[in-house]
C-alpha cells in the first residue's frame, strides 16, 4: 500500500533539516566525548586546533555561498542565473554539514563540560580548543542551515494556493 494519500507515487521533494534531529544528534554526541574524555583523558595528547580551524572555514564558505545562492535565487540585479544541479547539490552540502556540526559541536560540548570539571592544569589548558570546537561547530550549523535555507526555490503570487484550484475548476 503507498504511503501517499492519492495512491500515487510518494513525493521526492527533500524535507528541511530538522532542528530536533539536530539537537538529539548534538546530545548524543556530548555523551559520547564526556564518556571517551573521561575514561582516555590521560592517555591522550593536547586537544587540536586543526579540527576547529576546518569547520571554521568550512562555515565561512558556506555562508558567503548562502549569500550568494540566495541573491541568484531570487534573481536581484547584477547576479547571474544559478544551475539547479548546482542548488541540489549545495543543499545535500547543507544537509551533511549541519549534521556534522551538531555532531562536533555536541561532541565538544562534552568535552568543555568534562573539562570545566577537571581540576588539573593539562584540563584548564584544553579549555579554550574545546570553546574554539563548540563555537565553530555552532557557526557551521549555522550556515548550513542558512544554505539550506537559501536553496528553497520562492513562491510565485499566482502558486500561492498550491495550484490545486486551477485544477479543480477544470474538472467542474
Amino acid at each position: 500500500m503507498s504511503s501517499n494519500p492519492g495512491g500515487g507515487a510518494p513525493d521526492p521533494s527533500m524535507r528541511p533539516t530538522s532542528l530536533s534531529m539536530l539537537v538529539v544528534a548534538g546530545l548524543a554526541a556530548a555523551a559520547v566525548g564526556w564518556l571517551l574524555l573521561s575514561a582516555f583523558y590521560t592517555q591522550m595528547p593536547r586537544l587540536p586546533w586543526l579540527p576547529i580551524i576546518v569547520l571554521a572555514t568550512l562555515a565561512i564558505a558556506e555562508a558567503v555561498l548562502a549569500q550568494n545562492t540566495s541573491a541568484r535565487i531570487q534573481r536581484k540585479p547584477g547576479a547571474p542565473r544559478v544551475d539547479p544541479l548546482a542548488v541540489a547539490r549545495f543543499v545535500v552540502l547543507a544537509k551533511a554539514s549541519s549534521l556534522a556540526g551538531a555532531l562536533f559541536g555536541g561532541f565538544s560540548a562534552g568535552l568543555l563540560a568534562w573539562l570545566a570539571l577537571e581540576p588539573t592544569r593539562a584540563a584548564r589548558d584544553d579549555v579554550p580548543a574545546a570553546v574554539g570546537g563548540v563555537a565553530a561547530a555552532l557557526a557551521l550549523v549555522g550556515a548550513a542551515l542558512w544554505l539550506e535555507r537559501s536553496c528553497r526555490v520562492p513562491e510565485q503570487p499566482d502558486q500561492k494556493g498550491g495550484g490545486e484550484s486551477g485544477r479543480q475548476a477544470g474538472r467542474s
